[in-house]
């Protein structure tokens, strides 16, 4: 057994093969005492808990900020990237807004995108293009020239550009995002760029990456292991954006004046994101998570080695099963561009999830994609079982050819 499973008791990763870490990875059991102190510390303070709340909170930016290696920028937290992204869409398009004071900016009226982005951005989106907005998009693949392709579309008519920096279907690495941010920087036009598949998977420097000025939207429900309600809206230095949909949150050192300003006032820096009441239970969780990351040692490098080890090892077994093309073909991807899972095309990947997890081998498809998501604390021996039920379940899908006469 991998010596780390033994830290994830409670899910049982070593008696069943968990290939979901793409998408939820087990949390630690130091998760299950963390979850149990926010119920403790809401008896113990009542209303009074909000301090000790921010305190927490407050470890669950710096975790995140650690791993985005980010010392200039402030990070807004949600219970999704869905709230965030609302927000931030709700202070960068004239269509939340009328009147004089916007009346300048209509003539950047339209939304640059791909048509690779997760479900949160692509369905948002697709209504706002309903509702009037001209939403444009460019194709996700080939992945080699997409931010190129993005940036050479910045002009004054862009309010808004969003872009993944790995793609959700594919794990695929989008480079060269530093000349789509170096370009929308030039126009002036607000870069938001989706880390979820990258964080805590692939290092992520915020510098290296040149994205000191772009907003950056992540969470802890997939390789962080923090589980649902710890997202992150990272917000560059000096950011003075109004957000039309706003929380109360956002005023609350202002809360105890007397006179409050005839305009709706805003916190400083990510406070200008914030939303409102939430249960607070997700980021003690988060907290517990990032420390226990910490003392294992189970940096972004670390997690990196582990995560290209193991998906290299999915792939040489996957082409070593020498299985039909029509029934189930690898996505070619080189080692170093490919993020955390390796992807499958087949026809047949909703009924492999189904007929996989039935041998306690779980997986998850994204249309004709298998997605298969090795984590840290799976042992070797787990991926060549899980291999070679994969590779006899794929071949009870071929079809049966006629002996030859």
């Amino acid at each position: 057994m991998n010596d780390l499973a033994r830290h994830y008791s409670r899910f049982r990763v070593a008696d069943r093969i968990l290939l979901t870490g793409h998408s939820h990875q087990a949390w630690p059991d130091v998760a299950f005492e963390a979850q149990q102190q926010a119920w403790l510390d809401a008896a113990a303070f009542v209303d009074r808990k909000w301090a000790r709340v921010e305190e927490v909170a407050g470890q669950v930016r710096a975790g995140f900020s650690r791993l985005l290696n980010d010392r200039d920028g402030d990070l807004a937290l949600g219970q999704n990237t869905h709230e965030l992204i609302v927000r931030w869409l709700s202070a960068v398009l004239p269509i939340f807004e009328s009147g004089p004071a916007t009346a300048g900016a209509r003539n950047r009226s339209a939304v640059l995108t791909s048509d690779g982005e997760f479900h949160t951005i692509r369905r948002q989106l697709d209504r706002l293009r309903e509702a009037g907005v001209d939403v444009q998009k460019v194709a996700a693949r080939p992945v080699d020239t997409l931010a190129e392709r993005l940036a050479a579309r910045v002009d004054a008519h862009v309010a808004a550009v969003l872009v993944s920096s790995v793609l959700f279907e594919t794990a695929e690495i989008v480079p060269h995002l530093d000349a789509l941010a170096a370009r929308c920087d030039a126009a002036g036009v607000p870069l938001l760029v989706d880390a979820y598949h990258h964080l805590n998977i692939v290092p992520f420097d915020v510098r290296a990456l040149q994205l000191d000025r772009a907003f950056i939207v992540g969470g802890g429900y997939k390789y962080c292991q923090l589980g649902e309600g710890n997202c992150f809206l990272r917000v560059p230095p000096d950011c003075d954006l109004r957000p039309t949909l706003t929380g109360w949150f956002s005023e609350f050192g202002a809360l105890a004046a007397v006179h409050r300003p005839a305009d709706v006032a805003y916190g400083t820096g990510a406070a200008r994101f914030a939303g409102a009441t939430y249960d607070p239970t997700s980021h003690y969780r988060a907290a517990a998570v990032f420390a226990f990351h910490v003392e294992q040692a189970l940096t972004p490098d670390a997690l990196r080695a582990i995560s290209q080890r193991q998906t290299r090892n999915v792939v040489d077994q996957f082409r070593a099963l020498d299985l039909d093309p029509q029934v189930a073909a690898l996505i070619e991807i080189p080692d170093q561009r490919r993020a955390g899972f390796v992807s499958i095309k087949t026809p047949h990947a909703a009924r492999l999830v189904a007929t996989l997890a039935t041998q306690e081998v779980f997986v998850d498809a994204r249309g004709e994609t298998l997605r298969i998501g090795p984590a840290p604390y799976l042992s070797d021996q787990q991926l060549k079982e899980a291999m070679a039920i994969v590779g006899a379940s794929c071949r009870a899908l071929a079809p049966t050819r006629p002996p030859a006469s």
